[in-house]
């Protein structure tokens, strides 16, 4: 499931960072690393396995948000005859992580780098997420460096992954690559995210995939009042993530032909759309029952508020997403992927995600025909449940921060009316979920019946609680 961002800035003192702060600590969120992870950290910073191939002449960039410093990826995009050569650079964490050694255990405790809207606490210690390990431009980095050929129409042709190192040549960010292309200023590397971004969407649309294009939520201050707004995503963002998802569909494919791996998979979640159809409603999006789910989300500009509020609902549809492991040739009978519509596995984030190591791993050795490390095999059943439960914690992360942004978005308007919609019920009846227009918040709702469902119904503000965090409504 794509998360859903949300940034949040402002004094420390401010409510809403304040409270952030104390959700982090009633949730045990580590504050930092123990000091023997961090001396781990250091002495690989300082003596990392480097690779024998060197692939420094390759003029890798990459593009993330300013001001990010724990660069997973970067590319390289060039013709090949009549198509296109996409190299795809990814950290090679695994050449500073000892297996069974301080840092690789503390990971499995982590499993995922953390986002709250005020900061992120990461999988790995910076020396080695913002630093060592971090695809900056004029750093040479060990990575795995993916070979991807495609044809005139975007479809894989050719995949090869090996160790090498790189060195970055720049670091671009989304807008500054949309504002080259769009001015027609971007070298031909650069120029070719568009032209090869738009063939993968149109191949995504073949195969029957969706990609929400989610915007990220900015909560602004104004004298300890705050007010919710949206940052579209750029074109450019959609055409970068179709390179992450190519090289993940390309890792896949060969992990399932190598017999042993670890897939991403997901199957759709039933009774989703009926709720969906009532939060457009809501929202005032027109959505005609004949107009199937992917033609509503494609046709929508996620700058309008509004649109921006429904992808973010849009997020849910779904269903959680699983890790299935797999080895020895016994395939899983559901390898696909519902939203990707094809097999999928997760490999672009080793930074920031534990599954992707071993993924990285599975199919450097399925490229050059051995066996996986020891240390993967022996730890590969255990990886979906820990993904599993880190994703939960994430997931509940991201639904508190959610729900205190609301909190703090209504904390000053208990008592007043609202136009809403109900876009499900609850357990008991009288209780259920109602979505306000504006602004695009969610909240619980009681004194519904279930004829309410679907109806556009006045409700009252009756808390906005910070502390807790929560947003609740009746029927007015």
């Amino acid at each position: 499931m794509p998360r859903r961002p949300l940034h949040v800035t402002g004094a420390p003192e401010g409510p809403l960072l304040t409270a952030l702060a104390a959700l982090r600590d009633k949730l045990h969120v580590p504050a930092g690393f123990p000091p023997e992870v961090l001396a781990a950290a250091d002495e690989a910073a300082a003596h990392p396995v480097l690779p024998a191939e060197d692939a420094t002449d390759i003029p890798f960039f990459t593009i993330d948000p300013p001001g990010s410093l724990d660069l997973d990826q970067a590319m390289h995009l060039s013709r090949q005859g009549t198509g296109y050569r996409v190299r795809y650079a990814i950290a090679d964490v695994a050449a500073f992580v000892v297996p069974g050694g301080p840092l690789d255990k503390e990971a499995h405790q982590r499993v995922l780098t953390l986002y709250f809207p005020d900061l992120r606490v990461p999988l790995h210690p910076p020396v080695l997420s913002e630093g060592a390990a971090s695809l900056l431009p004029g750093q040479t980095r060990p990575a795995a460096v993916w070979t991807i050929d495609l044809d005139a129409s975007g479809r894989t042709i050719a995949v090869d992954v090996r160790r090498a190192l790189v060195r970055s040549q720049a670091r671009f960010d989304y807008e500054h690559v949309q504002r080259q292309i769009d001015d027609g200023r971007a070298e031909e590397p650069v120029l070719l995210l568009k032209t090869i971004g738009l063939l993968r969407e149109q191949v995504e649309i073949d195969r029957g995939g969706i990609s929400l294009r989610v915007p990220e939520q900015e909560i602004v201050e104004h004298d300890h009042t705050y007010e919710l707004t949206y940052r579209a995503p750029l074109a450019a963002d959609g055409w970068n993530a179709q390179l992450s998802l190519l090289t993940g569909m390309a890792a896949a494919e060969l992990m399932l032909a190598h017999g042993t791996g670890i897939l991403r998979t997901q199957v759709p979640r039933p009774g989703k759309l009926e709720e969906l159809h009532n939060t457009a409603n809501a929202l005032h999006i027109d959505w005609p029952q004949h107009m199937s789910y992917a033609e509503r989300v494609r046709s929508l500009d996620p700058a309008e508020p509004r649109n921006a509020a429904f992808l973010r609902a849009c997020t849910g549809l779904m269903g959680r997403a699983d890790y299935t492991a797999f080895r020895d040739g016994h395939l899983p009978a559901n390898p696909v992927h519902a939203s990707v519509a094809a097999p999928y596995a997760h490999c672009t984030a080793p930074l920031r995600r534990l599954a992707d190591r071993y993924a990285t791993e599975i199919c450097l050795a399925a490229v050059a025909g051995v066996e996986p490390p020891e240390w993967v095999l022996a730890g590969l059943d255990a990886v979906p449940d820990r993904m599993k439960a880190g994703g939960e914690r994430a997931g509940d992360i991201d639904g508190k921060c959610v729900d205190l942004v609301e909190a703090a978005v209504l904390k000053d308007r208990v008592g007043e009316i609202f136009d809403g919609v109900v876009v499900k019920q609850g357990n008991p009846p009288t209780t259920g979920t109602v979505q306000l227009a504006s602004p695009a918040v969610v909240g619980a709702v009681t004194g519904i019946t279930k004829d309410n469902v679907g109806q556009r119904l006045p409700v009252r503000l009756t808390r906005a609680d910070m502390q807790v965090p929560t947003v609740s409504f009746a029927l007015a």
